[in-house]
């Protein structure tokens, strides 16, 4: 079983920067591919990046290719999410979550997951 917390959330002004990061616990977390998603205010989760379990793949959104990264570090069982030139449509409660599946096609999905952390809320002021 994994167990995944976030932390980092806040408020920034457009066009700033923000961090979240995600901690796991459990010795199989370089097992499973690692993916961030959001859910904005009356909107459905949507998937935001995912990462492979080596970090050797990555994958993102439309909306926040060129302006988030994601990255791991097996060694200390976190998943980071840097976001850069963010927006007011950022804002949302971001989730990280674990799959154990293989096929990064499935990454954009959120039934691909099984683990998924509480969120943490980044807000975004115009």
């Amino acid at each position: 079983q994994v167990q995944l917390v976030e932390s980092g959330g806040g408020l920034v002004q457009a066009g700033g920067s923000l961090s979240v990061s995600c901690a796991a616990s459990g010795r199989t977390f370089s097992r499973y591919a690692m993916g961030w998603f959001r859910r904005a205010p009356g909107k459905e989760r949507e998937f935001v990046a995912a990462i492979s379990w080596s970090g050797g793949s990555t994958f993102y959104a439309a909306s926040v290719k060129g302006r988030f990264t994601i990255s791991r570090d097996n060694t200390k069982n976190t998943v980071d999410l840097q976001m850069s030139s963010l927006k007011p449509e950022d804002t949302a409660v971001y989730y990280c979550a674990s799959s154990p599946r293989g096929d990064s096609d499935s990454y954009y999905y959120t039934r691909s997951y099984n683990y998924w952390g509480q969120g943490t809320q980044v807000t975004v002021s115009s």
